[in-house]
């Protein structure tokens, strides 16, 4: 299983903080959340946007990084400090 956890207004626009994915036929990231987008047509809004941003294991990645079974993956949007 992955962990994927979703923060700041993709939390709030997809009405939840994490949920754990099969890791059978994901290989990356990019695999990963076009699975999730598939759920339905507000995933698919909130994850297919090009604003959205990824982390593996605490680790900010791109979309071609690999995961396996026991990662963690996050997706929140662009962050700004002030």
């Amino acid at each position: 299983m992955i962990q994927v956890l979703f923060f700041a207004q993709v939390r709030e626009l997809l009405g939840t903080a994490k949920v754990e994915h099969s890791s059978a036929n994901i290989h990356t990231t990019e695999e990963l959340r076009a699975a999730l987008a598939a759920t339905d047509d507000k995933w698919a809004k909130v994850l297919t946007s090009d604003k959205l941003l990824v982390a593996v294991n605490q680790t900010i990645s791109q979309w071609d990084t690999k995961i396996k079974a026991g990662d963690e993956v996050a997706f929140f949007p662009p962050v700004t400090g002030g």
